[in-house]
């Protein structure tokens, strides 16, 4: 490619940490004071939330003297996506790097996927490397940020969240959200199909108020990526005045990250636009606030009597021995069930929120690989974008 450009660094083993439980990214560097701008970088960027939830990964360090001239005159949007370079979605000891063919082999990095990437296929599924790199691996396409001025409109009408645009807009809730932008903001989206589905309230018979408070309830005042949502325990207080009862809770199911709101719930579909401190997600269903419209209700029990009932009697309504035995009690799959629906319906309705259809993991983007030319009896690693 006439475009590729071509990196050689010397490298240095630094650790080798092989676990059987979650590692910490930030406790590993924290040892080695000269890696401390590194280890810095990767918690302000939320990159550290990333190696954390992953498994089996790859991470070149940079000491404090090359990280200087890495970082310096960038905004952290920019950092952060040359830093998604030098994490390795592969597991690299001196064993691998001996028996590489012919001393190339061709990862994958952190920057190819928004958090979202498939299951970590044929690997070991607690190793984390760190390797101590001399230069920074740089790719000119990855130095332009987006900026706090980004046309947050314009992200939303091109995914398919045209309605979600419109009401942040005529409801005065944009410019909240771009006051916001500076300090860090997290907006989930829905999506045009999430306004039709069955169940979302008639938005015009809610009050000017509410229609702030629920399009407020779809944002977060704190940067959080999809790393940071898939550790994150507890609940999220959202943009939404009001305490708890507009708080999110998120739970993760291998790659996928689902928010509850106490009323529904709703999985994060797809990244929009992830320039720290910013993040769009977009979202399968319309987030609704406790606060507006009240707890779920669980699901309601086969009706019972207070005491016991007196056997049917054979003259009353009784069918013909021949058709069913008389007295013969209801089956649990006849009694009733709320909105008719059968017992098996009733337990939860977030069956697809696992499903990787649509998910994040198919985010479409850049695709950028790194081809790790490998030469152990020099000491080089040859990463050639």
């Amino acid at each position: 490619m006439a475009s590729a450009m071509k990196t050689t660094v010397i490298f240095s083993l630094l650790s080798i940490i092989a676990v059987c439980h979650a590692h910490n990214i930030t406790e590993i560097l924290s040892s080695d004071p000269s890696l401390s701008q590194f280890n810095s970088y990767l918690t302000q960027t939320k990159l550290d939330d990333e190696i954390n939830s992953r498994q089996t990964i790859t991470v070149l360090a940079l000491d404090n003297g090359a990280m200087s001239t890495f970082t310096s005159g960038k905004p952290l949007s920019v950092v952060k996506n040359l830093l998604s370079l030098h994490v390795l979605l592969d597991y690299y000891d001196p064993k691998k790097l001996h028996s590489i063919a012919n001393g190339t082999v061709l990862t994958t990095t952190l920057y190819q996927t928004t958090g979202s990437a498939s299951a970590q296929e044929g690997q070991i599924p607690y190793n984390i490397s760190v390797l101590e790199i001399s230069a920074p691996i740089i790719a000119p396409a990855l130095l332009t940020a987006a900026g706090s001025d980004v046309n947050l409109t314009a992200v939303l009408d091109k995914a398919g969240c045209k309605t979600f645009a419109s009401l942040i807009s005529s409801s005065g809730v944009l410019k909240i959200f771009q006051n916001q932008m500076e300090k860090g903001i997290t907006i989930f989206a829905p999506t045009d199909e999430a306004f039709k589905a069955k169940g979302v309230p008639d938005l015009s018979k809610l009050s000017n108020a509410e229609v702030v408070s629920l399009l407020q309830f779809h944002a977060l005042s704190s940067y959080s990526p999809v790393g940071t949502l898939k550790t994150t325990k507890g609940k999220l207080a959202t943009l939404a005045p009001g305490g708890g009862k507009y708080d999110l809770s998120p739970s993760t199911s291998g790659d996928t990250v689902t928010l509850h709101t106490g009323v529904d719930s709703s999985r994060v579909a797809g990244t929009l636009l992830d320039s720290t401190p910013v993040v769009v997600y977009s979202v399968d269903n319309v987030l609704l606030p406790v606060a507006l419209f009240g707890e779920s209700p669980a699901p309601a029990p086969a009706p019972e009597s207070d005491s016991p009932s007196p056997a049917p009697s054979p003259e009353a309504d009784s069918p013909s021995p021949a058709s069913t035995p008389a007295s013969s009690p209801p089956s649990p799959a006849s009694a009733e069930s709320p909105a008719g629906e059968s017992p098996a319906e009733r337990p939860g309705t977030d069956a697809d929120d696992s499903s990787p259809k649509n998910g994040v993991a198919q985010r479409k983007g850049s695709t950028l690989f790194i081809a790790v030319v490998l030469s152990v009896a020099f000491g080089v690693i040859s990463l050639v974008l």
